[in-house]
């Protein structure tokens, strides 16, 4: 009688290569979530930065144009107080409130006046309570500036992007 060869292929993995898996994506993970937080937290900081030192270009219009700055047109002032155009950002807190969106005007009759914001609502947490101002001397030159938040909850100084320093 001829004698019948069974091949006995493995088929499937081992627990294991199972075990090993599961561990290498855990360290791939435990490593790239918190550097994607920290991308999200400085990409937030950086486009509300962006948003905030936009409004340069209107106030420096209206006070061209004898007018002083505000959130909304008032033009039974003197000067006129025109808004200078913030329309909100949800990242920043009071931002679906009228008229100043979360956007607070500082001395707008004034050539060394500012205007800030105060991250929250959609911003992330470690980002949250951050203040971002810009500031105009008298001479028209801007500053900007980050205040970090009061609560420790993660700021890094590198989240402040180049030309708004964290103070």
């Amino acid at each position: 009688m001829q004698e019948i060869k069974m091949n006995h292929a493995q088929k499937g993995f081992t627990l294991i290569e199972l075990m090993i898996v599961v561990a290498i994506i855990g360290i791939l993970a435990a490593v790239a979530i918190p550097q994607y937080q920290d991308y999200t937290a400085r990409t937030q900081v950086s486009r509300v930065v962006g948003e905030v030192n936009a409004l340069k270009s209107n106030a420096e219009s209206i006070f061209n144009n004898g007018g002083q700055i505000g959130n909304e047109d008032d033009l039974t002032t003197n000067p006129r107080t025109i808004g200078i155009g913030w329309t909100g950002s949800n990242l920043v807190v009071g931002a679906n409130t009228g008229p100043n969106f979360g956007l607070n005007i500082v001395d707008g009759a004034l050539a060394t006046m500012s205007w800030n914001v105060e991250m929250g609502t959609d911003a992330s947490a470690a980002v949250r309570g951050a203040t971002i101002t810009v500031s105009r001397t008298a001479n028209g030159a801007y500053t900007c500036e980050i205040t970090p938040p009061t609560t420790n909850n993660g700021w890094k100084d590198s989240y402040a992007p180049a030309g708004c320093p964290a103070s």
